[in-house]
């Protein structure tokens, strides 16, 4: 079952991880290029990426014509997606066990050492009710 992990954050702790000391964010990005060979040498890592600054967001639809229509970036957000993981497992269970791993990516001294990391089961397919 696939599944992915995300890793969100507020404007403000995207604005106090670019103000980190060098060595701090060298720790955590070692400590992420690490995680995710582990994961790839277990066989479960599928795909993972970090994404552009929460500046950048943009929203897009389609206008009358088929147009592209763009609409952001949103200061008003509580919370943007920093980065995910996708990963290939037995059961949540497994996938819960990776996010606690994820979680403990090093912070500067006097932080909390752990971050929240959202699990959500990757759909094959729409639910049987509605096909």
């Amino acid at each position: 079952m696939k599944y992915m992990l995300l890793m969100s954050t507020t404007k403000e702790g995207f604005e106090w991880y670019a103000k980190w000391p060098k060595e701090d964010l060298q720790k955590n990005i070692a400590f992420m290029r690490e995680i995710n060979k582990q994961l790839k040498d277990e066989g479960v890592l599928v795909q993972t990426e970090g994404l552009s600054w929460f500046d950048q967001a943009v929203m897009v639809h389609a206008g009358k014509n088929g147009e592209p229509i763009t609409d952001g970036v949103f200061p008003e957000a509580k919370e943007f997606l920093a980065g995910f993981w996708i990963i290939d497992v037995e059961n949540a269970e497994e996938a819960y066990q990776v996010a606690a791993r994820v979680s403990l990516a090093p912070a500067p001294v006097g932080t909390p050492t752990t971050m929240p990391v959202e699990v959500r089961q990757v759909m094959g397919r729409a639910p049987e009710e509605f096909q």
